[in-house]
């Protein structure tokens, strides 16, 4: 286990939030808790699951994923665990990690015209401190950070049930963090070819089922205002959402040899 002082998550989310410069809506799976992969429309989509690859520090690798043979990617920095508690879509294989800033990126391509307008990930164990951003080129467009999840799943009826690990054998372990898939849509002719993950201390930001696509169809509860620096008022919010972790939260120092 490691710890984060929940001041410090404070003083550095007004820092890791940006507001986003070009359209991008961001929704969760709320109608279906627990579903770990996008149930978004597509005219083109891959998969990276991460089961195929070694396990380590400073992964850099390429994909195709699954055999798409629409998009490609490269991956870098990237730490690579089996499944845990923390992270792995339906408690299996492998994901993907980082617990450095700056953490991985993933740089993207597509054989399409037009470029790539969606990424969704199965998010597992959100920390304070994670923060995903995406680029076009060497321009950021848009960053979507912990307490904007936080917000957002805190004003839903069944807020609970996006706590706990879900997944068998881990079914009931470590409460009190979200778990829930995110789909970003990329909006009015906005495409991006990099996303890239951050984690500014304390534990680890994990990840699954990295998906990439051109989207037609949103799916989930759309999240308002995403990517926006939160005024005053919604650090109650905030607060009342890692409060079931804490004064302090939690997170353990691992690192595993390649």
């Amino acid at each position: 286990m490691r710890y984060l002082s929940l001041s410090l998550a404070i003083a550095m989310l007004p820092i890791v939030g940006a507001q986003a410069a070009l359209p991008f809506s961001v929704s969760l799976e709320s109608e279906a808790p627990g579903q770990q992969a996008s149930t978004s429309g597509f005219d083109f989509v891959g998969v990276e699951n991460f089961d195929a690859r070694a396990s380590g520090n400073g992964q850099n690798f390429s994909t195709n994923f699954g055999s798409s043979s629409v998009f490609s990617g490269i991956y870098k920095n990237v730490q690579v665990l089996g499944a845990d508690q923390y992270g792995g879509a339906y408690g299996a294989g492998k994901y993907a990690v980082t617990f450095d800033n700056p953490g991985y990126t993933l740089d993207l391509t597509t054989t399409r015209p037009g470029g790539v307008t969606y990424f969704g990930f199965w998010l597992s164990a959100l920390d304070a401190s994670n923060s995903v951003s995406f680029y076009q080129g060497n321009s950021m467009l848009f960053t979507f950070n912990a307490s904007d999840a936080a917000n957002f799943i805190n004003s839903l009826p069944n807020r609970d049930s996006y706590r706990c690990n879900s997944n068998a054998p881990f079914v009931g372990q470590n409460c009190g963090e979200p778990y829930v898939f995110l789909n970003f849509y990329a909006e009015a002719g906005t495409t991006f070819d990099r996303v890239a993950f951050n984690q500014v201390g304390g534990g680890g930001y994990e990840s699954d089922n990295h998906t990439v696509g051109i989207w037609n169809t949103k799916s989930g509860t759309i999240i308002p205002n995403a990517g926006v620096v939160p005024e005053p008022e919604s650090w109650a919010l905030m607060i009342a959402g890692f409060s079931m972790i804490g004064v302090s939260m939690r997170r353990r120092s691992r690192t595993v040899a390649a």
